[in-house]
């Protein structure tokens, strides 16, 4: 909480600015004429509807799943494109779709179950094209972001501080990942190593650090949240 007037940081149970004397404005969200729609001893239970959900969610995955199934095998009488849309269905079903079974889902468990997810699905278009491009580009690539992503998860799911330093570093390392973006391509398709991932490099590089030096300058931090909140 900072003052209205001079913008000094103020503590949680003072009720004026020492600096400028300034009244710090007390709000009271309560309101204690509203009448309560239940008792405090019989509050009506939570009722969830995840399983019903969930059924009909299948249902509608089920329809353009039969629709190409039969279209594909009707055009060319065996399966041709079919394979396709059942693994982009598996993945959009692994990703949103199924955390809905649960209560309270953790995203720590499924979020990396969606990128595996991903990754046969990538493999398995691989396999089809007779490509041999998954090795040594996709599996890398696909797979720095996941651990970028399931740490940075992890991370502000257990821990209550340091924001800054989790975003901060998640930062520096998507713009090492480009770089490695950049050589892996050079080596799978024999292209050019041409240096455009070094421009993303040094701009996430630079704005990591910035967010690193805030996370350590606690001065500097409380100047950024004046002119953010104020």
């Amino acid at each position: 909480m900072y003052c209205i007037n001079c913008g000094v940081k103020l503590s949680d149970n003072e009720t004026k600015c020492p600096l400028c004397n300034t009244v710090v404005p007390i709000i009271n969200d309560k309101k204690d004429d509203e009448k309560k729609l239940y008792p405090s001893n019989k509050m009506p239970k939570k009722t969830y509807y995840s399983k019903v959900l969930s059924g009909g969610i299948i249902i509608l995955f089920l329809i353009p799943l039969v629709t190409t199934f039969f279209s594909d095998f009707n055009d060319n009488g065996y399966l041709d494109w079919f394979g396709y849309v059942f693994g982009a269905l598996l993945v959009v079903y692994v990703a949103f779709a199924l955390p809905i079974w649960f209560r309270k889902p953790n995203p720590v468990i499924f979020v990396p179950c969606s990128f595996l997810a991903v990754i046969l699905y990538v493999f398995y278009i691989n396999l089809v094209l007779g490509g041999n491009w998954f090795f040594t580009f996709a599996l890398p690539v696909l797979g720095g972001i996941c651990i970028i992503t399931c740490t940075m998860v992890t991370l502000f799911r257990y821990l209550k501080k340091g924001r800054l330093f989790i975003i901060g570093g998640c930062v520096v390392a998507i713009g090492l990942l480009i770089l490695l973006m950049e050589y892996l391509m050079t080596i799978t398709f024999a292209l050019p190593f041409r240096g455009w991932s070094i421009y993303p490099l040094i701009t996430l590089s630079l704005l990591g650090g910035l967010l690193l030096y805030l996370a350590i300058n606690k001065p500097a931090r409380e100047i950024i949240e004046r002119k953010i909140f104020f």
